[in-house]
């Protein structure tokens, strides 16, 4: 993918200090009202995906270890009746928001920003006694720092099998968490030259809960770098660009430029892209073409006859599992979820992508007259889908699709964030409660983090 900002693409020089230098001097005030709103959004979307994806078994796992090691303290969990220490929390609600693997993406940073920095900036503020405000901001400059060295890191990286959530995100929470602390430059720099040497997190886990664990473990991480920094912990200060560093040893193709960040720019929080589907966001394109196929010419499943997926190369690696036995595996597979948009299911209900659903008959038989075929895709539109469906009568059909493009219309796109956390919250909580907490995290003002997080409590 082309760089970002392409009058910035001149190799910089310490872009590690360079970037703690903004960190540490961008005042909150910067974050303009706009932003905030996509902010709001942010939090809105992911409470509402932690709240369905803190049942998952992963969630309990880590909660019952988390227990028997003391963990027992007063930060609450989403969607749980429990409370952990800060840290064991943070994991615990980073993980529970990736479990549905429903949570938002962001092209520049090749990964999911929000599950990796907000639960971070949350907790922080929480135990700084901040306000719900404060820790917005503090996670737009998060946002922001993530999608940076993502961006400059490269493409390469996530391509040779890093996950990016789990290494880049790691970086956003600790910048999130530096802002909220009001580190100075030096500091923060020792805090993201930290982040380098504690970023982990392989693709190869997708379709386990290896992955729901990255997140957790980036905003975990990235935590402990800004406070053992704060503290006085020393690292790397050019922990990015430094020999054996971060970029020399996972991003092959890494191109730093200078920042030239200055007030009133837009932060790239407004690119965001919000997940309208419970699986891999590589699947959704397709999943979105197929649907439109379906809804205007009135396919007949039986009536398939062959389903063509032209779709990037880079999908291959991650979401093309062919057989899936099971519903965590179903989100990473192109030919199922394109069975199940063409069968008419609903790809945004959460027990869609279910064992029995991985194995139901129909759905297997449907799944196996889809072929995806991968094509040479410009890296500024690797999201976008080309479906040709051919039916038993000799009709072809044809529909192309590219869900990369950030939303313009906030009301819109407001509303239907708001259907899906109605749809994701309300079995859970009641119609009259997740009301309550949709309206309090889209004005974010008027509360606290800790009542926040609480609400989503059930009883």
């Amino acid at each position: 993918m082309a760089s970002i900002h392409a009058a910035e693409t001149a190799t910089a020089t310490a872009p590690t200090r360079a970037l703690a230098d903004w960190i540490a001097s961008v005042p909150g005030d910067a974050v303009d009202p706009r932003a905030l709103r996509w902010a709001r959004h942010c939090l809105m979307d992911w409470i509402g995906v932690t709240v369905a994806g803190a049942g998952d078994p992963l969630v309990a796992i880590l909660l019952d270890e988390a227990l028997a090691d003391g963990g027992a303290g007063d930060i609450p969990l989403v969607g749980l009746s429990q409370t952990l220490r800060p840290s064991d929390a943070i994991l615990v609600n980073g993980a529970a928001g990736h479990a549905l693997d429903f949570d938002d993406v962001n092209r520049a940073m090749h990964g999911h920003p929000t599950v990796a920095v907000l639960p971070a900036v949350l907790t922080a503020a929480i135990v700084e006694g901040r306000s719900l405000e404060d820790a917005l901001r503090s996670f737009v400059i998060g946002y922001e720092v993530a999608c940076r060295v993502g961006d400059m890191t490269g493409d390469g990286h996530y391509d040779t099998g890093w996950h990016a959530t789990a290494t880049v995100g790691t970086f956003g929470a600790a910048a999130g968490v530096c802002h909220l602390l009001g580190l100075d430059a030096e500091r923060t720099a020792h805090a993201l030259g930290l982040a380098t040497t504690l970023t982990s997190g392989l693709k190869s886990q997708f379709g386990t809960m290896g992955k729901p664990l990255h997140a957790g473990r980036a905003a975990q991480n990235g935590t402990k770098a800004a406070r053992w920094a704060a503290r006085g912990f020393v690292s790397r200060p050019d922990g990015l660009e430094c020999v054996q560093g971060f970029w020399e040893t996972q991003g092959p193709d890494a191109a730093p430029y200078d920042m030239n960040w200055v007030p009133g720019d837009r932060f790239l929080i407004e690119r965001n892209l919000f997940k309208f589907h419970a699986a891999c966001y590589m699947t959704h394109s397709s999943i979105e073409a197929n649907r439109t196929l379906r809804a205007r010419h009135d396919i007949d499943p039986v009536q398939v006859k062959k389903v063509t997926l032209k779709v990037s190369e880079g999908s291959l690696r991650m979401c093309n599992i062919p057989e899936p036995e099971t519903g965590l595996q179903v989100k990473f597979s192109l030919r199922h979820t394109a069975a199940l948009a063409l069968a008419g299911r609903n790809t945004g209900a959460v027990d869609t992508f279910s064992d029995a659903v991985a194995n139901e008959p129909d759905l297997i038989a449907l799944r196996r007259r889809v072929e995806v075929q991968p094509v040479k895709i410009d890296r500024s539109e690797a999201s976008k889908a080309e479906v040709i469906v051919e039916l038993e009568d000799g009709r072809v059909l044809h529909e192309i699709h590219d869900v990369g493009v950030p939303a313009t219309d906030l009301e819109d796109q407001e509303a239907k964030l708001s259907d899906k956390f109605a749809t994701l919250v309300v079995p859970l909580l009641g119609a009259t409660r997740a009301e309550a907490l949709r309206r309090t995290a889209l004005a974010a003002t008027g509360t606290d983090p800790r009542s926040l997080l609480a609400a989503t409590q059930p009883g």
